[in-house]
């Protein structure tokens, strides 16, 4: 009867495990093969390699472990700037505010729009389009002539200028999230504690932070695997690596694949860049167990 009823169980998720396997086991393992091979993707010929692919990228690509930082540093920005800005906003909504509904709709307006049509705007924006700089014009209109500057043409603070969009375009996200979070703490609790003359900041510090730490992991693990991945929103805002500026790893895979011709390099890349986004999701969920 047991192993009757285990079987039983078995059967309910057996076609999500099938699903699973198909679209990410076995194109992982598939994709590690062609990793251990000097291929151009086209043709019949595949030379043996062994590991040498993935020798080269821990020991001589000194542009993967940049594309890698500056992958880290729009992480960073985004973990930090990003998701305190959509945690603020979704605090301030989820209270008895004036037109609270607004804002949530004009909040959640850049998160469902395209990258390709989020990194054109702020090209335009930003950069110096036949002098449509909205940018450098409000500055030098503000009286601040001296902060002018070439934003996406300057080495120094074309990374910078890349993450920031990208947090213009991703708080959304994260605020819809919090939000949600924040509607599921019981209003009993607030009351109660008033009753007990709990002043505003106590009841955040007391009731808010803890019962929401849950979802910051959860949101702090969604935008580390979101913004590692980022690459559309820089090549439509930069054109690309720009000098390797605003390189990050998937671009780097592309261009192995494409510019190259090395595909087995790129799924050796491509291996690397996935184990090394396990691993920092890992660390993240032991972090959030030991924070509980």
């Amino acid at each position: 009867m047991k192993i009757k009823d285990t079987l039983e169980n078995y059967t309910f998720v057996l076609p999500a495990v099938t699903i699973f396997s198909i679209f990410y086991i076995i194109p992982f393992i598939w994709v590690f093969q062609l990793g251990l091979f000097d291929w151009d993707g086209i043709s019949f010929t595949k030379v043996f390699v062994g590991l040498q692919n993935f020798k080269e990228i821990f020991l001589q690509d000194r542009n993967w472990w940049q594309s890698m930082w500056n992958a880290g540093y729009i992480t960073l920005i985004a973990l930090t700037f990003q998701n305190i800005l959509a945690f603020m906003l979704a605090w301030a909504c989820d209270r008895e505010i004036r037109m609270k509904n607004f804002y949530r709709v004009i909040f959640f307006i850049p998160p469902v729009l395209s990258e390709v049509v989020v990194g054109m705007a702020w090209r335009f924006i930003i950069n110096d389009i036949d002098g449509a700089n909205v940018i450098n014009r409000t500055l030098t209109q503000m009286g601040f002539p001296h902060l002018v500057h070439n934003w996406l043409s300057d080495p120094n603070t074309a990374l910078t200028t890349v993450a920031i969009v990208h947090c213009w375009k991703g708080f959304g996200w994260g605020f819809l999230i919090f939000l949600a979070g924040l509607q599921t703490i019981p209003r009993e609790l607030y009351e109660a504690a008033r009753v007990d003359g709990a002043s505003a900041w106590q009841s955040f510090k007391k009731i808010t932070l803890p019962l929401m730490i849950p979802v910051m992991v959860l949101v702090a693990i969604l935008t580390v695997l979101g913004t590692m991945q980022v690459f559309v929103l820089i090549v439509s805002l930069v054109g690309g690596e720009f000098a390797g500026h605003t390189s990050v790893p998937v671009l780097r895979i592309l261009a192995s694949m494409r510019g190259s011709s090395r595909f087995g390099y790129a799924c050796a890349q491509g291996i690397t860049f996935g184990l090394v986004l396990i691993i920092i999701s890992f660390i993240q969920y032991r972090f959030s167990k030991k924070g509980q």
